[in-house]
């Protein structure tokens, strides 16, 4: 695998480990109430929808790092596709820079990714 390819899917990994913690643990602090621009009361009624989103980040996280560390590239490009998917849907239905910090860093590695050449096997 490509170190560049390798880095940036790396990135897409920890980008959605630091989802993970905000929505999961940091939900209706401070900080997490003044990085999703919501309020104290919409915080704590949505905690529980927030960590349960926060899970499925982490479950994005986890699937590109079994990537890397497997080296398939099956699993890169099925969990990139579906930090892509993931995205898109929230850039068009919940804010739209979501397009360009979430989907935008996946679409690029997968692109880089599936430009490699394969190994004969």
């Amino acid at each position: 695998m490509g170190l560049i390819v390798a880095a940036l899917i790396g990135f897409c990994a920890v980008e959605h480990i630091g989802f993970m913690v905000l929505e999961m643990f940091y939900w209706t602090s401070e900080f997490g109430i003044k990085t999703f621009g919501t309020t104290p009361e919409f915080a704590k009624q949505s905690a529980v929808l927030a960590a349960n989103q926060g899970l499925y980040n982490g479950i994005l996280a986890a699937g590109l790092i079994w990537g890397l560390v497997s080296d398939r590239r099956d699993v890169r490009v099925f969990f990139l596709l579906a930090v892509i998917a993931a995205g898109v849907y929230g850039g068009l239905t919940a804010k739209a820079s979501i397009l360009l910090v979430q989907a935008l860093p996946a679409a690029i590695a997968l692109g880089l990714e599936l430009m490699r050449t394969r190994k004969p096997a």
